[in-house]
């Protein structure tokens, strides 16, 4: 029941200090995740030994350079090493046309597909669902269209009690069990109560990546009691106005969002290049939010392993 997020890239505009462009992975229920990809995020999966062609689906925010100027790169070397899997690609309009563009003027012919699926939602929606998770689009408010991502596992089965099964009892009942269902007979009358027979399932976790956005209340309905929330936080509340020019947070009011949507734990990241020693910002989360932690790269997040 994994469900772990690794730091690949925490800067914003520009690498410095040693740190890298935006990117993360996320591996749930050992399935990995790409979610955007800065300028070297090859390198740092390659750093940190992530067979890369176990990433099939990717998720760009939006089209600025140090969330997606890593992908072609990437693109290149999936291909270089062989593979044959078609390639998920979520991410604003325009990102397919970037990729087609760079394929056709350097000749490259893919040895897989790649299913791009433009986000043009101004509204919350599913973008992605397999049997145990789905993925939202969150609309953000930055200088060019954005969207973060919020990943959920979906409920998971109830755990049988082998101590207390009957002997003889049935697969098919106890699929039924494990659904959730009580167990009747052909006439409705019934047999054996759910509860008596099971155990509440392992949680479900749910993970919130809000990348560049001005401070936006309105994606409180949706992050609401999040497990896990990443929250840009380019500069500290001294820079206010400049985060509002760029449409920018700050590490204050990432924590006020992670406090109104009740997350259970908040990640710092986007930093400015302007900081050299992260501390301050942490502070300042920290004095709102106190369960507020950097986005390092090379660091694990774990919710469940």
């Amino acid at each position: 029941m994994t469900f772990i997020l690794k730091i690949l890239g925490s800067n914003s505009a520009a690498p410095a200090h040693n740190r890298h462009q935006t990117s993360q992975l996320l591996n749930i229920q050992n399935q990995l995740f790409l979610v955007d990809c800065g300028e070297g995020t090859q390198l740092q999966l390659a750093k940190y030994h992530v067979k890369i062609n176990r990433i099939n689906n990717i998720f760009i925010s939006h089209l600025h350079g140090d969330h997606f100027f890593g992908l072609m790169g990437l693109i290149s070397t999936m291909h270089l090493f062989g593979r044959k899997k078609k390639l998920n690609i979520f991410g604003p309009p325009g990102l397919a046309e970037i990729i087609t563009l760079q394929l056709r003027y350097s000749e490259s012919n893919l040895n897989f597909k790649i299913n791009m699926h433009e986000l043009q939602n101004a509204t919350p929606a599913v973008i992605f669902e397999n049997e145990f998770m789905t993925v939202e689009n969150i609309p953000l408010s930055h200088r060019v269209f954005c969207n973060g991502f919020l990943f959920k596992e979906k409920p998971k089965p109830r755990k049988i009690n082998k101590d207390l099964l009957p002997e003889n009892f049935s697969l098919k009942n106890i699929v039924k069990l494990k659904k959730g269902e009580d167990i009747v007979d052909d006439k409705g009358k019934l047999l054996y109560k759910n509860e008596a027979l099971t155990l509440p399932p392992k949680k479900s976790h749910s993970y919130a990546y809000c990348s560049d956005t001005k401070y936006r209340e309105e994606i409180l309905p949706q992050i609401k009691q999040v497990d896990l929330l990443y929250h840009e936080s380019t500069f500290m509340n001294d820079m206010l106005d400049r985060a509002k020019q760029t449409f920018h947070s700050t590490a204050h009011q990432a924590a006020i969002i992670a406090t109104k949507a009740q997350a259970s734990q908040l990640i710092l990241g986007h930093y400015s290049v302007r900081y050299k020693d992260l501390t301050p910002l942490l502070q300042e989360a920290q004095a709102i939010f106190p369960n507020a932690v950097l986005g390092k790269e090379g660091e694990d997040i774990v919710l469940a392993k």
